[in-house]
């Protein structure tokens, strides 16, 4: 089979020629269709500090997708040959306490396909069957292969109750933009998101019933007086991994705030906790999808007229898949899907 391959520990990935995984009495086999290029595939092509102390070499990457079914152990029930799906990415241990009660987004002994596992970047992924998401015929293979980041954004978004309420985004990358739409598809009142990326905000206002700001030359007391946003945001997301946003986060939240943050800001950044003690924020950090929860309600709200398409800005063969990262990379594209045939 074709595969995507870290094949070497610097810059880049290469296609290469691989067998096609065997798999297990509990696994299933996927005829993969669909892939989405994430933050973290670009991490691993840049082969950063955290990619070289992660990611083993040779490693088939990529963990977004949506495929068919084609082969199952003899163990599997549920599942069918031919059955459309997408699946969960983090191969949990049933071992620890969090998994055996059922909490198994925070099961620590969590692995990675495609950052620790043999991933989806290939005609054929091996993947328990535990971790298979079927898909309903009313989402097609490209949304589905663009499950595991709506993912992200549901489980930051659905943190907490956004009923009436105002909410600031930092970060309008594809996640942050996906959790603007879904704010605003269950009720928030105003949703606002920033960033310093022109073309990110024009994104994210063509995806979602948002307010973008641009925080390098729009006045934020300005943007919140003609929302008459009068104490201040109710809940805020934090996508950008940016120390800077999290402290102007904190500075525009009302007293008593909630915070989901997803962006990991680099290295040990300082932080003024007085602020965030006075004014009683709560932060909540967000890791990953609730396995299955989020599953469950991002089809629910997808098949209930959540609309993400048009964060999908790039569509191209997987044989293309260096300008898909040249897309990614720089800064000026939503997702970008790759077509294996």
């Amino acid at each position: 089979m074709k595969a995507l391959v870290k094949a070497r520990p610097e810059p880049g990935l290469w296609m290469e020629t691989r067998p096609v995984p065997a798999i297990g009495p509990d696994d299933v086999l996927i005829r993969i269709r669909k892939t989405g290029i994430c933050g973290t595939d670009v991490h691993i092509w840049n082969w950063d500090d955290w990619a070289a102390r992660t990611v083993p070499v040779p490693l088939v990457t990529g963990h977004e997708f949506a495929g068919e079914i084609v082969e199952i152990g003899r163990n599997v029930e549920g599942l069918s040959i031919g059955q459309r799906c997408s699946g969960e990415g983090h191969l949990i241990g049933k071992l620890s306490r969090q998994s055996r009660a059922g909490k198994f987004h925070l099961d620590p002994a969590t692995r990675g396909i495609g950052v620790n596992e043999p991933g989806a970047f290939a005609d054929y992924l091996r993947l328990p069957a535990f971790n298979v998401v079927p898909l309903p015929d009313t989402i097609d293979d490209e949304i589905g292969a663009i499950l595991d980041p709506l993912g992200n954004a549901v489980h930051t978004a659905l943190s907490f109750d956004l009923v009436g309420e105002d909410v600031l985004i930092t970060g309008a990358g594809p996640i942050g933009i996906m959790a603007a739409a879904v704010a605003r598809h269950v009720g928030a009142r105003h949703v606002v998101i920033t960033d310093v990326n022109p073309a990110r905000l024009e994104l994210a206002g063509q995806v979602a019933d948002v307010v973008p700001v641009n925080v390098a030359t729009d006045d934020m007391a300005a943007v919140k007086s003609r929302l008459k946003i009068v104490q201040g945001f109710d809940v805020g997301m934090e996508m950008s991994g940016s120390q800077a946003a999290l402290d102007q986060m904190v500075e525009e939240l009302v007293m008593g705030g909630r915070i989901a943050m997803l962006g990991i800001p680099p290295g040990k950044s300082p932080v003024d906790w007085s602020r965030i003690v006075f004014k009683a924020i709560t932060i909540k950090g967000v890791y990953g999808r609730e396995i299955f929860e989020t599953w469950y309600k991002m089809i629910a709200m997808l098949e209930n007229g959540l609309d993400v398409r048009r964060v999908i800005t790039h569509r191209m063969k997987a044989a293309d898949f260096g300008a898909g990262f040249d897309a990614m990379r720089s800064g000026l594209s939503g997702k970008v899907v790759l077509d294996w045939g």
